[in-house]
């Protein structure tokens, strides 16, 4: 049996500002870094302590990644990064304030865009603020333009295939701190969620989602370690 923590970044400046965030490379705010230190507390009473961290290219959560590992004692935790468990891209959306676009578009319609599984918000237009095709990040790489829930598990499974999956079913323990359409991802996957439950399922910033796996990855048991700040989760199987 392995073990697998999963780890929301912690508050964003642009979550705090609500706007779309995406791919947008903004920090964590004080409240943010308060919660990562605080998941690594958890992370530490939890007993858990991971052969390796993956996270995304973004700084949200390659900073609560490391805050989380220095308040659990474990800085020496080999990290390792990759842009396919970044957030959602979100598009022509990107960096807009989230209530604004309700009232210029409805509220129902940006509820769709959010919300649904597989119905993307409009394309990023080439040459915007947002574009990131010049990010040496992204150098070589069919980036999106925009993403669905959808087609974010279309990039994030073939990486959990080939890099996060081995070391699990080697029996290491894995830590990964990313976002909450990357994780929830993860969860449809793990936990076979169907198509339309999964628009339901919120992860908590900063609140370390614990799951023990069989031999299979399927899950044997699943707790948030701050048991206050928990949200429903999918049944196992």
């Amino acid at each position: 049996m392995s073990r697998l923590i999963l780890l929301r970044h912690g508050q964003s400046q642009w979550n705090l500002e609500n706007r779309f965030t995406g791919w947008v490379d903004v920090d964590l705010t004080a409240e943010g870094e308060a919660q990562a230190r605080r998941g690594g507390e958890l992370i530490a009473e939890a007993g858990f302590r991971p052969a390796v961290m993956f996270t995304s290219v973004l700084t949200r959560a390659k900073r609560t990644g490391a805050l989380a590992l220095s308040s659990a004692g474990l800085k020496d935790v080999p990290v390792i990064e990759d842009w396919r468990l970044n957030e959602r891209h979100y598009g022509g959306l990107t960096g807009l304030d989230k209530a604004e676009t309700a009232l210029k578009h409805g509220e129902d319609q940006v509820k769709i865009w959010r919300r649904s599984y597989d119905i993307p918000p409009p394309p990023l237009e080439p040459g915007s603020e947002w574009d990131f095709a010049g990010d040496p990040r992204y150098a070589g790489q069919a980036i999106p333009d925009t993403e669905s829930l959808k087609t974010t598990l279309d990039r994030v499974l073939p990486y959990w295939n080939e890099a996060i999956a081995p070391r699990l079913k080697a029996g290491e323990d894995v830590l990964i701190a990313a976002h909450g359409n990357s994780l929830r991802a993860i969860v449809k996957h793990l936990f076979d969620v169907p198509d339309d439950r999964i628009v339901g399922v919120e992860i908590p910033t900063g609140n370390p989602l614990d799951i023990d796996l069989d031999a299979d990855l399927k899950p044997v048991s699943a707790r948030y370690l701050d048991a206050g700040r928990a949200t429903a989760l999918p049944a196992i199987s």
